[in-house]
């Protein structure tokens, strides 16, 4: 690891001001800190947003949760609304890496990052979640741009993530034994507006897949969901698995989280 030096702001002004001068901001450091203990990032400045109290908090706003950026996995998991009222972004985070990394690693951290194969960027394109930063509101689908890239400018902060909450929902994925990535993981969400399905581990970035969706807003049932042919054109094939591996496994969790959707 190369030398840095670390700040700690208590609030969000402070926080933006050093992300706008060139510290890179420090969520959970599930990522971040890893990469600089093998050297593969080396940044001069850190600043470390676990004492910025406006970051945190959980709260339902009408049909929607409204988590701070700064919010633990275990926190999203433990929480008694959401298991109640949306018991699949619950599970989610309670199946998040292991119990270290769920007590450490954020909700905002983890969405700013974008890993291709993380489980959070999934519930917030398959909701049709919004991204709420220091600057602006960004929508679901205009803030996920590709591997490891957001819409997300230099110096602006994610503040919170709004959740609709969905008629019905369920996340499925398989892990990679190693990692605890998932290999593939899907997210279905019904609402009044239609289905949304979201991958991650599959491609170069989360994405919705528009065929399954399609047949899904027709009959929202296991059987829709297998009746549609995944293109494996796209996906990523490496040690793990092939692409037409992770074809059949959209496929196979995509029936799997509409099964339990419908309870």
């Amino acid at each position: 690891m190369y030398a840095f030096t670390l700040e700690r702001p208590t609030t969000l002004a402070d926080a933006v001001k050093l992300a706008a001068a060139g510290a890179k901001p420090l969520a959970g450091g599930q990522t971040l800190l890893a990469s600089m203990k093998l050297r593969l990032s080396a940044p001069e400045q850190l600043a470390d947003l676990s004492g910025v109290k406006e970051l945190t908090g959980i709260t339902r706003d009408g049909n929607s949760f409204v988590i701070g950026a700064m919010s633990r996995h275990l926190d999203v998991a433990n929480h008694a609304d959401i298991q109640a009222a949306f018991p699949a972004l619950a599970y989610l985070a309670a199946h998040i890496g292991d119990r270290q990394v769920r007590a450490m690693g954020t909700l905002g951290g983890s969405v700013a990052n974008n890993d291709p194969a993380a489980c959070y960027p999934s519930a917030v394109l398959a909701t049709g979640a919004t991204v709420v930063t220091n600057k602006r509101e960004i929508a679901a689908d205009d803030f996920f741009q590709g591997l490891f890239t957001t819409a997300l400018e230099d110096g602006e902060l994610i503040k919170a993530i709004r959740f609709p909450i969905p008629k019905r929902a369920a996340y499925e994925k398989l892990r990679q034994k190693a990692s605890n990535f998932p290999l593939v993981g899907i997210f279905v969400a019904q609402s009044d507006s239609g289905v949304r399905v979201a991958v991650t581990g599959a491609g170069n970035g989360v994405f919705r897949h528009k065929g399954l969706e399609d047949a899904l807003a027709k009959a929202f049932t296991p059987e829709s969901a297998a009746g549609v042919k995944i293109d494996a054109s796209d996906l990523n094939s490496d040690l793990h698995a092939s692409a037409d591996y992770r074809a059949n496994l959209i496929s196979v969790l995509t029936q799997r989280a509409v099964a339990k959707a419908l309870g």
